[in-house]
């Protein structure tokens, strides 16, 4: 996208350089706002009802998104909140977390996440979000890793919001990949500079798609 975006600033550029006509462009991102209008409330409501409907709709988000994981809900009966307080269901021995459906997931959630692992005495949990705040790995991981934990952030994919895709058992969650890149420069030229990979994971372990 990044790329995409920089040929198309630079086409512009050549057009207004040859005193031609162009027209803007917008980036969007279409999976947050596939997530709002499944999360709308319409009607005559008032604020508070407005707020009970929308609550009611992210809980049966939350619970669409733990069958499409196969994890097993924590308590709370259907479209009520998770009887944990914090942790939304389990799976395979690993407690799942579902980070904000409209906010991308950041360090503090993490932190949050690491430190109520550490109240229950938990050591394995899977954080399942739509996106993750840039930056954020590996340093995280190897934080929860020093606390004794084995966290695992995992893409929630858009094929949740296609309910027969999840009844057949077809989503299929990914695992966090990032990479490490160190700028080198030139000292005899100002203009040149080489990108170095000093480090990239995928942290992919195997079976993790059929599991998934």
């Amino acid at each position: 996208m990044h790329t995409t975006r920089k040929r198309l600033i630079g086409v512009q550029r050549e057009l207004k350089a040859a005193e031609k006509n162009f027209r803007a462009f917008e980036v969007l991102n279409l999976g947050r706002y596939e997530r709002q209008a499944y999360l709308n409330v319409g009607g005559r409501l008032t604020e508070k009802q407005k707020a009970q409907a929308l609550a009611q709709k992210e809980n049966e988000f939350r619970e669409l998104i733990l069958r499409a994981y196969k994890a097993t809900e924590l308590g709370g009966g259907e479209g009520a909140q998770a009887q944990d307080g914090f942790f939304h269901g389990a799976r395979n021995g690993r407690l799942v977390v579902i980070g904000p459906i409209n906010l991308p997931v950041g360090r503090l959630f993490v932190e949050e996440v690491i430190t109520e692992c550490r109240k229950r005495g938990a050591s394995r949990v899977d954080v399942l979000a739509f996106e993750f705040e840039m930056g954020l790995f590996p340093a995280v991981l190897e934080e929860a890793r020093s606390k004794g934990i084995d966290l695992a952030p995992k893409y929630i994919p858009a094929e949740v919001f296609d309910k027969r895709a999840v009844d057949k058992g077809q989503v299929v969650f990914h695992d966090i990949s990032f990479v490490e890149a160190t700028p080198r420069y030139d000292k005899k030229n100002k203009f040149a500079v080489t990108i170095e990979l000093t480090d990239f994971s995928v942290y992919y372990t195997q079976g993790a798609a059929e599991a998934a």
